[in-house]
């Protein structure tokens, strides 16, 4: 008796059974092919209830149909992955990036083993955070190099994540652990506008400004990112500094409010930001989690995973900057139990005002690992008042507007892109399920599939 492919599928979800399937190892699995997910709940990226047993249809690389799976057509010959059990969602986006650095407790230590391996590192991040469910990231801070090696991965040539990139940042601070190349040091508002060109003239997606930017400078910034369409993403903290930003243009404030840097922000400055729309991202899990979750279980640093997705000589860099009792001496969490005394309040304001928030992990900084700094975030948010739903649409649907892509990105529906991801659980019951990260889908192409990303070679089957 041959079966309807809706026939198939239904008694595939009814038994949830597990669709076996051959992956290959290139990166271009299922690419331009049709792939159908079928039989699991579908978290769309807005602030919806879920959709149940749910299909998706993938052609190239769009979605052409969403739907209960007893009501959607599967393709003959669509290449179907049985999603039974599990939650698919879009692909995470994280606003706030580092691939020049993955975790190392030291940067004056880490910096000029960077500079020698540069295409090593951007690959080993790129890597990670993409298994981690991480479809697209904005790099905030790199050597030029970023921009050849995003135009590569963009064309899915290297495994990672849809990248945009800010290369050096603008800044009036030195910073003497970082390369001077890193940095475009400047001291008047004339300075800014022509750094800001040069970067704008290479070709970088974003501004990013750093410490000691004035108001004028931002202003400056802005009458050639304004016409050329280049968001300008300001590291701000303190609430001068904020205002500043604000009064000169800038278009997204990053880690404003976060890691308890600063008191809770006048309600005036709070609310301006909400009313305006400008959106918010903060990072607040880079210091006041990640520390006291390592405090109390510092076997994180020697999880077999996570040491196995680094390349020997990486990991050999990265563990020799820890041990196993000492990293809280690390100079980075220096003013860290101070911060977390400040944390909640200072996160939780922009919650409660109802402010456009959009996920930023600051992924790579000592102790926060590309493999799961974008969940730990995620999970940070929801400590802070934000429901499961609110914070898993900050990290795709409402990151793809303030990255100016909600028209491809961010949610599942059809014509949009076809970045998705599959978690083992219920991220709305435990959103720390998204630490299970089973299948990746990123432009269409299968990155990771029943755990293993194509680029692993999987052993032989019995």
């Amino acid at each position: 008796m041959q079966l309807s492919s809706r026939t198939t599928i239904a008694i595939l979800v009814g038994l949830g059974g597990v669709c076996v399937m051959t992956t290959p190892s290139s990166a271009q699995a299922g690419a331009g092919g049709t792939i159908a997910l079928v039989g699991g709940q579908l978290l769309d990226g807005y602030e919806v209830p879920p959709l149940h047993h749910a299909a998706v249809i993938i052609e190239g690389n769009t979605i052409v149909e969403v739907g209960p799976a007893s009501e959607v057509e599967i393709p003959p010959g669509a290449l179907v992955i049985n999603t039974a059990g599990k939650t698919m969602l879009p692909g995470l986006i994280d606003v706030h990036a580092h691939l020049m650095i993955l975790g190392h407790g030291e940067y004056a230590d880490w910096m000029p083993w960077f500079e020698q391996n540069q295409e090593l590192v951007y690959a080993t991040s790129a890597r990670q955070l993409l298994a981690a469910g991480v479809t697209t990231a904005v790099d905030l801070g790199a050597l030029m190099s970023i921009l050849e090696f995003r135009d590569r991965v963009n064309r899915n040539e290297i495994p990672g994540p849809r990248l945009l990139v800010s290369g050096p940042w603008i800044t009036r601070s030195g910073w003497s652990v970082v390369p001077q190349e890193l940095r475009e040091t400047v001291s008047s508002p004339e300075a800014a506008a022509s750094r800001a060109r040069e970067l704008v003239d290479a070709g970088v997606d974003v501004i990013k400004t750093w410490s000691g930017i004035t108001e004028e400078d931002f202003r400056a910034i802005r009458e050639v990112t304004g016409p050329a369409r280049v968001p300008i993403h300001c590291h701000v903290y303190p609430t001068e500094a904020v205002w500043a930003a604000i009064r000169g243009g800038c278009d997204v404030l990053q880690h404003a409010g976060s890691g308890g840097s600063v008191p809770k922000y006048p309600d005036d400055l709070v609310a301006e930001i909400a009313m305006r729309g400008i959106p918010v991202v903060q990072s607040i899990s880079h210091r006041i989690w990640i520390y006291p979750a390592t405090l109390e279980f510092p076997e994180r640093l020697y999880h077999p995973d996570l040491i196995a997705s680094f390349p020997p000589e990486i990991w050999e860099q990265v563990e020799s900057s820890y041990t196993k009792h000492d990293f809280h001496r690390r100079s980075y969490f220096s003013s860290t139990p101070r911060q977390m005394r400040l944390a909640r309040e200072g996160a939780r304001q922009f919650v409660d005002a109802g402010a456009v928030m959009a996920m930023g992990t600051d992924t790579g900084s000592p102790l926060n690992f590309h493999r799961e700094s974008a969940w730990r975030e995620i999970s940070a948010l929801v400590d802070v008042g934000m429901t499961p739903a609110q914070a898993i649409s900050a990290s795709t649907k409402v990151a793809a507007q303030v990255i100016r892509r909600g028209d491809d990105l961010g949610t599942i529906e059809p014509g949009k892109l076809a970045d998705i991801i599959v978690v083992d659980g219920n991220p709305l019951f435990d959103i720390n399920a998204l630490a299970q990260v089973t299948d990746v889908i990123k432009d269409g192409i299968i990155y990771k599939r029943n755990r293993v990303p194509t680029w692993v070679e999987r052993p032989p089957t019995p």
